[in-house]
């Protein structure tokens, strides 16, 4: 059996009402969680993960499709809890994860800070800090495009590259069904590409969103705004 279920996480970030969507994935004997939240997250993540029927400590692997502070932030502290799950990421992604290179959205971060009015300046050191702080984990699994993250190859990665360059999306065949990660989000029920702030390659990120669709899908979960259903190939033309 293969089931996809949504892990909607819902929380207060500096006064502002949060949305995120990780995803966990039953196959075989394979518990999947796909991105897991915020630094400080790793309670809510428990419990919805409960919510959705499952056990947190019966999770196998874990598999990070970036390394945005919102997507591995509870990692290092899940790994602790659970010491046996898997980590999972693409080869560009893990020196990143494990704290071998300077996370690219601090680099970023940093390279518009002389560009911010004095008033947004304090803030943007408290993300700098907040980004530098983000605790590392080793990565057990690196993932190239194509590999399966299960043994009947049912749930296959895919190589998303444009918002990061390591960036991988998850296909979950059987239920055609697409984990977009950060390639693409949704708002109000309609699909659209990454915030062009936020990606750091733009035409990389287009070329991503064309190849999903060559891909058979009906679903798509986004980390941001949830599920869009449809013709998703059609849909990922127009975009």
């Amino acid at each position: 059996m293969t089931k996809t279920t949504m892990l909607p996480l819902k929380f207060e970030n500096n006064g502002m009402i949060m949305r995120l969507t990780p995803v966990i994935i039953e196959s075989g004997d394979n518990l999947i969680l796909v991105d897991c939240g915020n630094p400080g997250l790793l309670e809510l993540l428990e419990g919805a993960i409960k919510n959705a029927g499952y056990a947190p400590e019966a999770l196998t692997k874990v598999m990070i499709t970036h390394h945005d502070h919102d997507h591995f932030g509870s990692l290092a502290a899940l790994k602790r809890k659970y010491p046996k799950v898997k980590i999972c990421a693409s080869e560009l992604e893990v020196p990143y994860l494990e704290g071998e290179k300077k996370s690219l959205r601090l680099v970023q971060a940093e390279s518009i800070y002389d560009t911010l009015p004095e008033e947004r300046k304090e803030w943007a050191r408290g993300f700098h800090a907040y980004l530098e702080g983000i605790e590392k984990v080793k990565v057990d699994t690196i993932l190239k495009d194509g590999d399966a993250l299960d043994e009947a190859g049912k749930v296959i990665v895919i190589a998303t590259p444009g918002h990061m360059p390591g960036h991988m999306s998850v296909i979950v065949t059987v239920e055609k069904t697409l984990i977009s990660g950060d390639a693409l989000i949704a708002e109000e029920g309609t699909l659209m590409m990454a915030n062009p702030q936020y990606s750091l390659d733009l035409d990389e990120a287009r070329r991503s969103a064309i190849k999903l669709s060559h891909y058979e899908l009906e679903r798509v979960i986004c980390y941001h705004g949830g599920v869009v259903e449809g013709n998703i190939s059609e849909i990922l033309k127009t975009i």
